[in-house]
């Protein structure tokens, strides 16, 4: 199975309707499976009108530990309560007492107690499931509970999940999170090609060449998509510039549309509402495809 993930680095540059989109189309060629990998906020669903009941499948799962006291054998020596880099224990009349959301599992008091009074124990700090769109292929998402991390963990659940129920697909299209984080990394790692879609505004187009930099990390062949390209012809000209010089190649521009945003209000993917724009990312699908990945 071929792996395209979609990033930006920036949230809010269309990302997710952009994959929504890319995923019928390429459904009309391929067999294919969608992994939601922001699995602090996904979304990806929602694109395609789908509602928590049209899950098949919701489970309660867990990547991540806490730490757990036993009292009994703790001899006070706050040797926990210094090493903890999260300021996640308290010190209660002469007691350790984990703060509620503040442990991140990473083992440093089990390992300095001297006492042994200290063990990670595992928790249900996530829930995953997976559903069937109208398009014939399946949607595999996750939801970290709140307050609760493991965030990259997560993502590889999530991209094993989607092998697990694709059944033998060809291509899973990864929609990743942003920024470039452990999510992100985890979202990008095992890529055979990476779409970076960016915006043409300052913010973004530094967002990007973060988010390039994890894909370079990786040695993953990519391309640019430049969504609303027309709101600020400057930095849409930068973008170009900056593309030339890298060697990497625009697949596509997208217009300022309204369109984009009637679509999201009706929960549909913008290809089923407008003929020109379903043109316009059957061209990119067609860039994407001639690459050899």
């Amino acid at each position: 199975m071929k792996q395209i993930s979609i990033l930006s680095g920036k949230g809010g540059v269309g990302k997710s309707s952009i994959a929504a989109s890319l995923g019928i189309l390429l459904a009309e060629k391929y067999k294919i499976v969608l992994a939601d990998c922001d699995v602090d906020a996904p979304n990806l669903g929602l694109v395609f009108g789908l509602e928590e009941k049209d899950l098949m499948e919701w489970e309660n799962i867990s990547t991540n530990e806490k730490a757990e006291f036993d009292l009994k054998k703790c001899i006070a020596c706050k040797k926990c309560f210094d090493i903890c880099y999260f300021k996640a224990i308290a010190w209660v009349k002469n007691k350790p007492k984990l703060k509620e959301f503040g442990c991140e599992g990473c083992g440093a008091c089990e390992i300095i107690c001297p006492a042994g009074a200290i063990t990670l124990k595992k928790i249900n700090n996530a829930k995953i499931g997976y559903a069937k769109t109208k398009y014939g292929f399946k949607l595999v998402s996750s939801q970290l509970n709140i307050g609760e991390s493991g965030s990259g963990k997560l993502v590889n659940k999530v991209k094993e999940k989607a092998k697990s129920v694709s059944q033998d697909a060809d291509i899973m299209l990864v929609d990743s999170a942003a920024g470039i984080g452990c999510p992100v990394i985890a979202s990008v790692s095992g890529s055979d090609y990476a779409v970076l879609v960016v915006e043409p505004t300052p913010a973004s187009l530094f967002d990007m060449k973060r988010a390039l930099a994890v894909v370079d990390h990786f040695n993953i062949n990519k391309g640019i998509i430049i969504n609303k390209f027309d709101i600020n012809k400057k930095y849409c000209e930068e973008i170009e510039d900056f593309a030339r010089t890298q060697k990497i190649k625009i697949i596509g521009k997208l217009p300022f549309d309204k369109n984009f945003v009637k679509a999201l209000v009706e929960m549909r993917p913008v290809i089923e509402i407008d003929e020109n724009i379903r043109e316009l990312f059957e061209g990119i699908v067609g860039e994407i495809l001639k690459t050899k990945f």
